[in-house]
């Protein structure tokens, strides 16, 4: 990455190792955010007075928020290039999480998590943007599986810091931690970060030439394809996060110590599934890889619900199930990134802008669901990961199958449909 105005795949070691760290970091908004402060909800609900559906509430503010602001900032940094939203974002960011440091009630606390949200979306979306303006084919489904690791981690690594913060300050020192954060990465990227959008490679600005953008990625029916099955998986995530906390402690007893082991291990399925699947690519073909992996989740989920409903195995009967739900995902996330990106070179923004959006607003629909039949049984959890991922099995199966007259298109779009 040495020249602004010819975005090339990073060459040397030391390009790659520095260019990861500062688009892992990058990624690291979304998680960070919602993880680190897991640990001081209880003490959110104390200080402010209220109970905790009040200060769930944050979470889901930041979740829209996030949603919203990749829709922003991913056709803005096609128009204009990446850097400058990109910093926009940081800027709007670290501020945020300053005023939530100090925010006098839960309300303000809501509304600024909102604002967190679409702010440090800039740098969730724009991060994918980058990268597939850099790579393309098996080069990018290899980096989406890299960048996997920073969203594995995030659920072992975030809750705990976040507890062991809380031993040295109170809830508002988390939100200064982020802030901090925020303004470490700001300098790093300004210091880091080349341009790799070239003018000639932009999209005119605009409502009208936005709407039509997404006009165009809507009505690809193969992108839609990609985008769909990926959310849907993706929406899991949601569910298992949702409902495991219920299910393991509330049901089958677990401590809390015992849960995070567990949560842990399975993050650790996640992790080891995205850099299996990075070995692989280039030797298997990427659509492969992405069927296999919605196969595994769906055969999991399945036997998860037949577990969950018949009460067979007991706790093996659940946390094999979700080990294994966790273990697809690391081979779908990467590769139905990559395909859906290769459709659209040159609105990586707008169409990596969509892909986030869908993810997190599924995730946000699907997530209450696990409770609607109460917390005393893990059938709504098993049931919802199963719908889930039978349907975005059908969704790829359905929408990507290969259309008898190819449109032009499709027969010019990158490579990485030549090696499927």
């Amino acid at each position: 990455m040495t020249s602004v105005a010819a975005p090339v795949a990073v060459e040397t070691r030391w390009q790659r190792l520095s260019f990861f760290l500062v688009i892992g970091a990058l990624t690291a908004f979304a998680p960070l955010s919602i993880d680190m402060y897991l640990p001081a909800l209880p003490s959110i609900a104390s200080d402010f007075h209220t109970g905790p559906s009040a200060v769930q509430l944050t979470l889901t503010a930041f979740v829209a928020g996030i949603a919203l602001g990749q829709l922003l900032a991913g056709p803005v940094s096609d128009a204009i290039g990446r850097r400058r939203p990109l910093f926009v974002g940081i800027a709007g960011y670290t501020v945020a999480s300053l005023l939530c440091a100090v925010a006098p009630n839960v309300f303000a606390l809501t509304g600024l998590r909102f604002i967190q949200g679409l702010t440090g979306a800039a740098g969730v979306v724009i991060a994918r943007a980058i990268v597939r303006d850099l790579y393309s084919g098996i080069a990018a489904a290899r980096y989406f599986s890299l960048l996997m690791l920073i969203t594995g981690l995030a659920p072992i690594l975030a809750p705990t810091f976040g507890g062991q913060l809380l031993r040295a300050t109170s809830w508002r020192g988390v939100f200064l931690v982020l802030a901090l954060v925020g303004a470490a990465i700001g300098v790093v990227t300004a210091v880091r970060l080349h341009e790799t959008l070239p003018p000639e490679r932009r999209r005119p600005g605009g409502l009208r030439d936005t709407g039509r953008a997404f006009g165009e990625l809507f009505s690809d029916r193969v992108f839609v394809g990609y985008a769909v099955s990926g959310s849907l998986a993706f929406s899991t995530i949601f569910t298992y996060i949702s409902g495991s906390s219920f299910v393991l402690q509330g049901i089958y007893g677990m401590s809390p110590q015992t849960f995070a082991l567990a949560f842990g291990l399975n993050a650790c399925g996640l992790v080891g599934a995205t850099q299996i699947n990075r070995r692989l690519a280039g030797s298997v073909p990427i659509k492969t890889l992405l069927v296999a992996g919605l196969v595994l989740m769906a055969a999991a989920s399945l036997a998860l619900l037949v577990t969950a409903g018949a009460h067979l195995l007991g706790l093996a009967g659940i946390l094999v199930p979700l080990f294994l739900v966790m273990t697809g995902l690391g081979f779908v996330i990467p590769n139905s990134t990559a395909l859906a990106l290769s459709r659209h070179p040159r609105a990586a923004g707008t169409a990596s802008a969509l892909l986030g959006a869908m993810q997190m607003g599924s995730g946000a629909v699907v997530a209450p669901l696990v409770g609607i039949a109460g917390s005393g049984t893990a059938l709504p959890m098993a049931v919802v990961m199963a719908a889930l991922g039978l349907t975005a099995v059908v969704s790829l199966v359905v929408l990507t199958r290969p259309a008898r007259v190819p449109p032009p298109a499709v027969r010019e779009c990158s490579a990485i449909d030549a090696q499927r």
